[in-house]
């Protein structure tokens, strides 16, 4: 049994909400990251911010890049614990379609981010399923 704390990364950049499109934007770029969580000053997740979510929300409705992280972040955060079992981590990432999940404490503070690549380094060719999972869902929910 591996648990998620074995394979989260700790190493986690924040944006606070107050923060602009434009700074989260230039630290994605910094970082060769496209996803970046949202929280306050305990480290609580408010939400995350992808570089999709700045295409289409901020450059494709011609929003001013001063906008506030707050206005245009994923307010859905879908979390699991450090001693949940990677199977439990890799259902949520399936059930709601999202490439990268937070890791939060017992005090719901972000301690770490899982993402698909996690798994696959860890599973090699068993990745595989999560990603035709998540892909899946993704695909007949945009054919609605």
């Amino acid at each position: 049994m591996t648990q998620c704390r074995e394979i989260m990364k700790r190493e986690i950049e924040c944006l606070s909400p107050r923060e602009t499109a434009q700074a989260a934007a230039a630290r994605m770029r910094e970082q060769n990251i496209g996803f970046l969580p949202v929280c306050d000053d305990g480290m609580q997740v408010l939400g995350t911010v992808t570089d999709r979510d700045i295409a289409m929300r901020i450059v494709a409705e011609k929003l001013p890049a001063g906008t506030a992280v707050e206005q245009i972040m994923t307010r859905e955060v879908i979390a699991c614990y450090p001693q949940d079992d990677i199977e439990v981590a890799k259902e949520l990432m399936a059930d709601h379609r999202k490439s990268r999940i937070m890791c939060v404490d017992d005090a719901g503070a972000l301690i770490g981010v899982i993402s698909l690549s996690d798994i696959a380094k860890l599973e090699g060719d068993g990745a595989s399923r999560t990603l035709r999972e998540v892909s899946r869902r993704e695909v007949s929910e945009t054919r609605l």
